[in-house]
């Protein structure tokens, strides 16, 4: 039994290794400089990425977005080691598992900060402190296997079939993808990505019927990066016009 597991742990290492490979002529440029981004987040922000590799292009695809990658800002609440950069940013990577990366790690990428609004001092800690206890959690190996079916095997694939090849996971509670981390964080104090509804009929105190909202937790393996940017609940902010851009400041050429 051990060996078969150790089996399958190398073989998915070894998918992992060849899906994290950049694919040629895909980088997408940053539209933001580092300093300007670096100012800009705000601890509990979600920073969705425009990826180049192998992976990224098939979760592109099957989420019909340009976001293949989410990490949580987390800012200096865990230091890096002396004479290293901060590690501000928590991510769930495919070879090394839910760890802390510097901002500059995705300087020359395309980025989107996404944020959540109205949350407490309090809540954003608790939200940072969830993920921070999963450090060293291992990406979902099962996840891997299909992804890297789909890349052998691109056949066309129905727009309803396409996020359930990302959300097949093996339901092991220490091993997730990027996503998913970030969503269970997020439902961990209660806020809203992209919820069920369910209409009800009530009625109020004068006897009238009205139409009655409930939200429904929906599961933290259905979440794609690109939930985060569709989401009503949460804030697109965009660096270059936070930190004060002035149009009439651009110098043209004739």
């Amino acid at each position: 039994m051990n060996t078969s597991k150790s089996f399958l742990r190398n073989v998915g290492y070894r998918l992992a290794k060849y899906l994290s490979q950049p694919r040629i002529g895909t980088a997408q440029i940053a539209t933001s400089l580092p300093e300007q981004l670096a100012a800009t987040l705000q601890p509990g922000d979600v920073l969705l990425v425009d990826g180049s590799s192998r992976v990224s292009g098939v979760i592109k695809y099957l989420t019909q977005s340009s976001w293949s990658h989410a990490a949580l800002y987390i800012g200096s609440s865990c230091s890096a080691k002396e004479n290293e950069e901060d590690k501000v940013l928590l991510e769930v990577d495919i070879l090394e598992g839910v760890r802390l990366v510097p901002l500059s790690e995705y300087d020359a990428t395309h980025t989107r900060v996404c944020r959540p609004v109205g949350l407490l001092a309090k809540e954003v800690e608790q939200l940072i402190a969830y993920a921070v206890e999963r450090l060293g959690h291992q990406y979902d190996l099962k996840n891997i296997f299909d992804l890297i079916r789909y890349l052998i095997l691109p056949t066309p694939i129905p727009t309803r079939w396409r996020r359930s090849l990302l959300t097949l996971g093996s339901g092991d509670p220490t091993r997730a993808i990027c996503s998913s981390l970030i969503a269970q964080a997020f439902q961990s104090i209660r806020y809203p990505i992209l919820p069920d509804i369910d209409y009800q009929q009530a009625k109020d105190l004068s006897g009238r019927i009205y139409c009655q909202q409930t939200l429904k937790i929906r599961h933290h393996s259905l979440f794609v990066p690109r939930d985060f940017d569709v989401s009503p609940y949460f804030e697109i902010v965009k660096p270059v016009i936070e930190r004060g851009f002035d149009a009439k400041s651009l110098k043209w050429e004739d």
